[in-house]
């Protein structure tokens, strides 16, 4: 699975979290979420708040909390795109952001472009 910008869902913390069985080990992984949100993303979150995520092109009961109000996430939905590499406006400042942070969603997405 792989993110309207970009980003790979099957190794995103929260979509593996959503896959763990064990509620234990789940518990303890939306703990270190909720952490890793504080700390590099300023958002004021327990764990109780890593809510289930199915990827963003999910309905919006199955999507991240945090990630339902996505800039990239909305203007991909206005514009009925299956991703952001099919946009006129490609690549525009908001993916530029995402690009910096993961260099790989580039490539990803510079692949959808040259394979149609």
């Amino acid at each position: 699975m792989i993110s309207y910008c970009g980003l790979l869902c099957d190794s995103c913390r929260i979509h593996l979290a959503t896959l763990e069985k064990d509620e234990s080990r789940q518990k303890s992984m939306r703990i270190e979420i909720a952490k890793i949100c504080r700390e590099q993303y300023g958002m004021n979150v327990v764990y109780e708040d890593i809510t289930d995520c199915a990827g963003c092109r999910a309905p919006d009961d199955s999507v991240f909390s945090g990630c339902r109000c996505c800039d990239i996430r909305a203007c991909a939905h206005i514009r009925t795109l299956e991703s952001c590499a099919r946009c006129s406006d490609y690549p525009c400042q908001k993916l530029e952001r995402i690009f910096q942070e993961d260099p790989g969603a580039r490539l990803r997405l510079e692949g959808f472009r040259k394979n149609g």
